[in-house]
């Protein structure tokens, strides 16, 4: 075995970040809320988009245990992501900080995922 491939599915990171978001939809802060009616999301879609996030978020870290769970679970990352940009550009809202980070981290995790397994 390659030392350098030790880990089964390096998402760790990804799974950290997605968890701080999707805490932040469910546990309904002002914050997230915030760019949310900025957004012009609907109040009653922030629990079941933070829903999503923390099944992201757990399906990264059950990626390692299933491999084929973290690449799915990275792939819906980040079309969640390409919706959340597509909400900025509808209000044509430019600060798209905190989202750079968060779909570079899912697109890390499914790069990372796909080169280690292999599109299954």
């Amino acid at each position: 075995m390659d030392p350098c491939r030790t880990r089964r599915t390096p998402s760790p990171g990804g799974a950290r970040a997605s968890a701080a978001a999707a805490a932040g939809q469910l546990h309904r802060p002002r914050v997230p809320q915030e760019p949310g009616g900025q957004m012009r999301v609907p109040r009653s879609w922030m629990r079941p988009l933070g829903a999503l996030l923390a099944a992201g978020r757990l399906g990264l870290l059950a990626g390692f245990a299933v491999p084929v769970l973290g690449t799915l679970a990275a792939a819906g990352l980040v079309l969640y992501f390409l919706g959340a940009f597509c909400a900025h550009l509808r209000v044509h809202d430019r600060q798209l900080g905190p989202w750079a980070v968060f779909s570079c981290l899912a697109v890390a995790a499914l790069a990372v995922n796909l080169a280690y397994h292999g599109p299954s």
